[in-house]
């Protein structure tokens, strides 16, 4: 079968002798194979395999065998199957019905698609099942149910949807370990809660809702409830924590505090409470969790000062976008250097004569709101001669510094400040009491938010329904509208990057083009649009409805979108003072050096990675939402990295509530638009060349589409890789990549895939880790 393996085998004597063969006592039949990794490749031929009749374990993984003989089914005596990382592709038959007597079964790592057969019901001897990395589809089988024998299940990265089967949770009384990781159920943590015997639960990357708190319950080790959108109080949890080693609750929308009794978690090892709408609240007391290396609180609300934190094993540390301040201890900081990973971006830190590199305060420092007084940063005034209200503000700033707190001034200069920019409070739009209608200019337009007065008119925090924000707060917070904290103009309007009350971090889009709909309805589809989560889609957290101007805001992509990043284009981020004409002496691409033109984006699993996000995300607006939501506007300027650098698609929903009506009338949207755009992309992501504009070499060929279908048709789809890519991954999978974005360009819409269905060719040639 292709074997590539360099040792030499001889074959002599009775094949019970041979190397990775068992036989029965009597010596006449072979109840054990063992041929992993040695590089079989193909089709495995009938009347080989099938003929051990009585084999009772067979392990082939990690080769790359495409397909199982016909006969192959006739195993009944198998009580063992790892055919773990191979190729095989196509449906799992009904004929698996047929091993009654298997105990173990991994099939993971491989391409099968389709339903999981509901002849698994046969198989009630069943200890471990692992179907993982897969295409399995639609919902689990009821059938399920009958193995109640399981120890260990595993349907973790398929494209599984629906709810689990009534009665899933009280089903395994023996189940240790259960991965559902990386798919679309749906449904409430109750669904699992009754699993009493439970040590490991991974329900991360699903669209689970409600309370996590039934879960902690039993001898749980290992807790993964991340990316879903479990909401509700932590606080009061009660748990038995000594056995506790994982915990990840990040990305969900939890609120008040954090856990109260989290330090009698002696033995946790891993911690993420990330990107939660937690309470503002001190940092939580974990100075006893000895043993802890990893520590994710970032966007948590924390407030006050960091511990020491000197008793822990940190190796990783993320408390970014919080409202932290006072000085880091110098303890903490100096184990920073013996640490992989370190974030204190976008506090109210103080950090002086820290001793770090300025690579290193531009990225794990970047952002912060109240680093050492202007007085200990002479070096920032090094720009060219020009007189500007922004260096004036600054320079008066200074003064006051020092005729306020005399002494001040030599003690600032002993610390050597080596951040970015220094944040001069605006003023408050509420305090002035400035009354409009308010006028604000971009690069390319004018727009006018027709209110008398700033602070009558209410923003709307989806989450935080009480929360007392208004239209100054939003003054506030971009600077007046300012043309520095202008991020992009796009379809819709400009988007401008903004800090709200609370530090929360955000984006902020004008719809400047208007609408048919009434104030009421334009406010109700907001709301709509806001409760639609997915982990690849950036949330819609706010609205506001300031004359004829619709505002959405949305939680703020730190890495910026996928067009700046692959183009080497600037970002746009910029301090709230407009000096873009000045010269620093300071370099920097803010914060990203690690994803654009030097880093993840020059691999090709990378750009694999973000275009299975937007296709997932894109699979979900068409067949996830009811009724199904067509975005009509998918570009690569709409797919944004956030912190932990997976890709979001953003706009979603706004063609449809902010358009006129006149283009819907001419050409109606139907989501096979949509698959044309996600084709493009594909094809950018491949090929790093831009839709339009870039020098394609083919005659006839004036754009990307036209330059790389050529190519395709032609079967020369490789001469389009990115050669920045070209070694990063296996060309065949590059080339696999063009043929999908081939067929959702089809000049005729009713040939273009599915979401769904690219969703599942995409998974056929997913990057396998080496």
């Amino acid at each position: 079968m292709g074997s590539n393996s360099s040792l030499s085998y001889n074959f002599p004597g009775s094949v019970c002798s041979w190397v990775r063969v068992k036989c029965d006592d009597t010596k006449e039949n072979v109840i054990a194979l063992k041929a992993s990794g040695l590089g079989l490749s193909g089709l495995i031929p009938d009347t080989t395999i099938g003929k051990l009749a009585q084999l009772q374990s067979l392990d082939l993984s990690n080769n790359k065998i495409t397909a199982l003989p016909s006969d192959f089914w006739s195993l009944v005596s198998l009580k063992s199957l790892n055919l773990s990382y191979n190729q095989i592709s196509g449906s799992l038959p009904n004929n698996i019905g047929n091993f009654g007597l298997l105990e173990v079964m991994d099939l993971s790592g491989n391409n099968f698609s389709g339903e999981i057969p509901a002849t698994i019901s046969s198989l009630v001897s069943l200890k471990v099942l692992k179907l993982g990395g897969n295409g399995f589809e639609w919902s689990i089988p009821e059938g399920i149910l009958s193995c109640q024998s399981l120890v260990s299940l595993d349907f973790s990265s398929n494209h599984l949807n629906g709810s689990l089967p009534d009665g899933f949770g009280a089903a395994f009384p023996k189940l240790k370990t259960l991965n559902l990781a990386r798919n679309e159920f749906h449904g409430r943590v109750m669904d699992v809660a009754e699993m009493k015997s439970l040590t490991s639960l991974n329900i991360s990357r699903n669209l689970f809702k409600g309370s996590v708190v039934g879960v902690f319950q039993g001898q749980l080790e290992v807790i993964d409830l991340s990316k879903n959108q479990f909401q509700g109080h932590i606080s009061q949890v009660q748990f038995k924590w000594s056995h506790l080693i994982y915990l990840d609750l990040s990305e969900n929308q939890l609120s008040g505090e954090i856990f109260m009794n989290l330090s009698q978690a002696q033995n946790l090892r891993h911690l993420n409470l990330a990107c939660n709408r937690f309470a503002s609240q001190k940092f939580p007391r974990i100075e006893m969790l000895l043993g802890l290396e990893y520590l994710n609180l970032s966007k948590t609300s924390l407030i006050g000062h960091i511990p020491s934190l000197a008793n822990q094993n940190l190796k990783s540390l993320d408390v970014s976008h919080n409202n932290l301040s006072g000085e880091i201890p110098i303890s903490l900081l100096e184990k920073l250097h013996f640490m992989e990973r370190y974030n204190f971006s976008y506090n109210n830190l103080t950090l002086c004569d820290s001793g770090l590199s300025a690579e290193i305060l531009e990225t794990a420092f970047y952002g912060s709101l109240n680093n050492c007084p202007i007085a200990a940063n002479p070096a920032l005034f090094k720009r060219r001669p020009h007189t500007h209200k922004g260096f004036k503000l600054a320079l008066a700033l200074t003064l006051s510094v020092v005729c306020l707190l005399g002494g001040l001034l030599l003690l600032a200069f002993s610390c050597r400040k080596k951040s970015r920019t220094w944040i001069v409070k605006q003023p408050s739009y509420k305090e002035e009491n400035i009354s409009g209608p308010f006028s604000f200019q971009t690069d390319s337009t004018t727009w006018v938010a027709d209110v008398k007065q700033a602070a009558s008119v209410p923003v709307v925090i989806l989450e935080k329904p009480l929360l007392n924000l208004t239209f100054a707060d939003l003054l506030t917070a971009t600077s007046n509208f300012d043309r520095g904290t202008l991020l992009a103009e796009g379809k819709f309007g400009p988007v401008y990057r903004g800090f709200l009350p609370g530090g929360n971090h955000v984006a902020v889009k004008v719809l400047v083009h208007g609408s048919r709909l009434t104030n009421q309805e334009a406010a109700r589809e907001l709301e709509a649009l806001g409760r639609i989560k997915h982990p690849n889609l950036v949330p819609l957290t706010g609205y506001c409805l300031a004359g004829d101007q619709r505002i959405a805001i949305y939680d703020y992509m730190e890495n910026g979108n996928l067009q700046n990043l692959l183009y080497d284009l600037p970002l746009g981020v910029q301090a709230t003072e407009d000096w873009s004409t000045d010269t620093w002496e300071e370099e920097g691409n803010n914060g990203v050096h690690n994803v654009g033109s030097k880093g993840l984006l020059q691999t090709w699993g990378f750009r694999y990675k973000i275009a299975l996000g937007v296709a997932r995300a894109l699979a979900f607006l068409h067949h996830g939402c009811s009724p199904p939501l067509i975005h009509r506007d998918v570009k690569a300027s709409s797919v944004y990295l956030d912190s932990n650098l997976e890709p979001r698609l953003s706009d979603f929903g706004l063609a449809s509530v902010f358009a006129t009506g006149a283009e819907d009338e001419i050409v109606p949207p139907e989501p096979k638009s949509d698959v044309y755009c996600f084709g493009v992309v594909l094809f950018e992501l491949t090929t790093g060349k831009k839709p339009i504009g870039d020098d394609y070499p083919e005659e006839q060929a004036a754009n990307l589409v036209s330059w790389v279908r050529g190519l395709v048709r032609k079967s020369q789809g490789s001469k389009a890789i990115d050669p920045k890519i070209r070694e990063t991954g296996p060309g065949y999978l590059m080339e696999e990549a063009l043929k999908i974005g081939y067929l959702c360009t089809a000049d005729v819409p009713n040939k273009r895939p599915t979401m769904q269905q690219i969703v599942g060719l995409l998974k056929d040639i997913e990057p396998r880790a080496t």
